[in-house]
């Protein structure tokens, strides 16, 4: 049986804490004080006591701790505990955080070296199954990189005020908190979620920042302030990077490496948390990256543009007098594109398609004349030369049949070495593999985009064919 860890409250009369991850304290009128992750001690008027930052607590008395009491490290603890066992997969993380007594925080936050400035006072007056929801909801910011995220929106949306900073510190804890309680970590209160604005869960905090704006509840939500760790802007009250106890970028990543492994032979994870794991795993590449290289492997395979010739006669031909023998060399392969144009395709997609035409281009040294464009839909349709000064003229707009495209590429003269295609895959494709490499670059679509159509069945790229997905 297991026991249960009593959770304890100030046994001065103190009024309650209020807080995101934790609850809203009520005033003399009974109605609720604003609250976001953590619990503030009420004063006599119900405004949030702070602890100061001369190192004294906010009711003006006691010298300064540099260490917590032993019965604040034990309810700390055990409220981490009560943690990894409510989030067993993420336990690594948890207990990788560096707990840092702290008389300025009101109440836990953190910074990008994965330590936790804790208050004293917040310890002693939250139960213990509350604490571990912030545990919880702390490492989640770190964990997700909000700090990383937040220093790239900064930069591009030039996002600098203390503003600003509490609108990025609102929308991440909107994206955490709808995966930090419930099964086992009960939700309280003053827990703020979208649906404080009236907005869906399941988002991520660069979509949710947009929809925070200013606005009456951000009076009530000023003080709320989880630290750099979750925007990126380092506090004057964190140790920095040369501080004690912190993690290194290699120790940072390493953890959240961890996690993620963890996560993905899991099935009882949140779908956000199962999400976050699959990127850290198989973090995206990018596309053009990827299908450059596709393309560059597929033109300097052994094979492509071998051949024998007579210009210059074969070294063997001195060991048979009155007998020319050609010789082995390579030439430039030749590149045939197949540009899907039907009507499923958009004119943004077929622009992408042409900038690929002038990089496959430029793969091949910059011969214009080794590269051909086939557009199709049902049909097939050669394009001329490239040139410099003119478009492409991309023929098409009704259905989809790329075989015809195909056999188009593969009937011109000289053959070519490899083709290129570039389709949404909504197409049947050969039955029988091409006499030379292919490259597939399939534009996205979503898995349920032909689920109304009763006679709708995916074809799948061949197996044949190395499949690049695009965007």
């Amino acid at each position: 049986m297991k026991t249960r860890i009593p959770h304890g409250r100030p046994a001065d009369g103190a009024s309650p804490l209020a807080a995101s991850h934790g609850r809203r304290p009520a005033d003399g009128r009974g109605s609720p004080q604003a609250a976001s992750h953590a619990r503030h001690p009420a004063d006599g008027r119900g405004s949030p006591r702070v602890a100061s930052r001369d190192g004294r607590s906010g009711d003006g008395g006691g010298a300064p701790r540099a260490a917590f009491t032993r019965e604040e490290t034990e309810r700390l603890y055990a409220a981490r505990l009560f943690a990894a066992e409510a989030r067993p997969y993420l336990a690594t993380a948890l207990y990788a955080l560096k707990p840092v007594l702290s008389w300025t925080v009101p109440t836990m936050a953190v910074d990008r070296y994965w330590r936790c400035y804790i208050s004293p006072a917040f310890v002693a007056a939250t139960p213990v199954d509350e604490l571990a929801g912030v545990w919880v909801h702390e490492v989640s910011h770190l964990l997700r990189d909000h700090h990383g995220r937040g220093e790239r929106l900064a930069a591009e949306k030039d996002l600098t005020g203390p503003g600003d900073r509490l609108r990025m510190n609102i929308a991440a804890d909107f994206e955490i908190n709808d995966d930090v309680y419930g099964e086992g970590l009960p939700r309280p209160d003053g827990a703020i979620g979208p649906e404080l604005l009236g907005l869906a869960p399941g988002k991520l905090m660069e979509e949710y920042l947009p929809m925070v704006a200013m606005g009456p509840y951000f009076r009530q939500l000023s003080w709320l302030d989880c630290g750099g760790g979750a925007d990126g802007s380092a506090r004057p009250w964190e140790l920095g990077p040369d501080g004690a106890h912190g993690l290194d970028a290699q120790e940072r990543a390493l953890v959240r490496y961890r996690v993620a492994q963890g996560l993905l032979g899991r099935g009882d994870a949140p779908g956000g948390w199962q999400r976050w794991a699959e990127k850290v795993v198989h973090p995206p590449q990018p596309w053009r990256e990827l299908l450059g290289n596709a393309v560059r492997s597929a033109v300097s395979a052994p094979g492509v543009g071998e051949d024998y010739v007579y210009h210059r006669p074969s070294r063997r031909s001195s060991s048979l007098p009155g007998v020319i023998l050609p010789s082995l060399r390579r030439r430039p392969p030749r590149v045939s594109v197949v540009i899907d144009t039907s009507g499923s395709v958009s004119d943004s997609e077929l622009g992408t398609a042409l900038l690929e035409v002038a990089a496959i281009t430029r793969a091949v040294g910059g011969r214009r004349d080794l590269v051909r464009v086939v557009s199709c839909d049902t049909a097939a349709h050669l394009a001329g030369e490239i040139c410099e000064s003119e478009g492409i003229p991309l023929l098409g707009g009704g259905g989809t049949d790329l075989r015809a495209g195909f056999a188009k590429a593969l009937a011109t003269r000289p053959a070519p070495d490899v083709i290129v295609v570039l389709t949404d895959g909504q197409t049947p494709w050969p039955s029988r593999q091409p006499p030379c490499r292919t490259v597939i670059g399939l534009f996205p679509r979503p898995l349920s985009a032909g689920e109304d159509d009763p006679d709708f069945e995916l074809d799948l790229p061949p197996d044949w064919a190395r499949v690049v997905p695009l965007g």
